[in-house]
């Protein structure tokens, strides 16, 4: 693998951030993930105006988009694959042991790894932690995924793929790397952004293209949704089988199957929409 560390490609081997990024030590950066496509990436102007707005939050130097573009595209470039998850990581940089940052400029990293295709169905679970919508890095896509880990090992433990979450209010909220759509009576629901969940990207595509309503609902709604499905960029749109067990007989359902379709065909026709 070659990877881009701050300003030039290396081979795994001698891509060394140090032991005193601050990124390591207190989790103080931002990432985003993105498809990749035949060596060109999906949706990347969204992300990376979402990559800066989460930097702004962090308060964070604004990253160089012009420096990531160029990453982004020396990476493909370095590794030809058919279908490929990158990542772009931006931290503090090297700071002290503490939660104070140094003066360091900021590390960006940029690297690919193939991934396989989705699969066209998800288990999923619910979890007893909540997300806090109220907190300083509520809907922000921080390197701190401590509480992601736990509750996706959760869900792993109970042969499931993704566990969702509800906030502090007990609505629904998200997924650890996804957010979450429910069908009601034959209309398409989501949660809002001030639930605490994330800006996702495909969830924004979703709400554009296939005309779904942001509405704040209880998290019991997955006891009784007709259909469920998770988005994120390495799933798209992915039906949802069972939940916490309850099976969802002939998923993916209409709704969820339009969707679908109407995703794959707007993305495929648009890779930068």
């Amino acid at each position: 693998m070659t990877i881009w560390l701050n300003g030039s490609l290396h081979d795994t081997d001698s891509a060394r951030v140090s032991v005193l990024d601050h990124g390591l030590t207190v989790g103080d950066g931002v990432f985003e993930t993105l498809k990749a496509v035949r060596g060109r990436p999906f949706a990347l102007t969204r992300h990376l105006a979402r990559l800066t707005a989460s930097a702004r939050a962090l308060g964070l130097p604004e990253p160089d988009l012009d420096e990531i573009r160029r990453a982004c595209t020396a990476v493909l470039g370095a590794n030809p694959m058919p279908r490929g998850r990158l990542r772009i990581t931006y931290t503090g940089g090297l700071a002290p042991l503490g939660s104070e940052r140094g003066a360091a400029r900021p590390t960006l990293v940029v690297a690919v790894a193939e991934t396989p295709p989705p699969a066209a169905t998800a288990a999923v679970v619910t979890v007893p932690w909540t997300r806090n919508e109220h907190g300083a890095l509520a809907g922000i896509k921080s390197t701190s995924y401590g509480e992601n880990v736990v509750a996706l090992a959760r869900a792993k433990a109970h042969g499931a793929t993704e566990a969702l979450l509800a906030n502090t209010a007990g609505a629904l909220c998200e997924g650890t790397a996804s957010n979450v759509f429910v069908v009601l009576d034959g209309e398409l629901h989501t949660p809002p952004l001030a639930s605490g969940c994330l800006a996702g990207i495909t969830r924004a595509l979703v709400l554009e293209w296939a005309g779904a309503k942001e509405t704040e609902l209880p998290y019991d709604v997955l006891e009784r949704a007709e259909e469920v499905f998770l988005t994120s960029t390495l799933r798209d749109v992915q039906a949802v089988r069972a939940v916490d067990g309850r099976e969802l007989p002939g998923a993916p359902g209409p709704v969820t199957a339009k969707a679908a379709r109407i995703f794959d065909e707007q993305s495929t026709a648009d890779l930068d929409p």
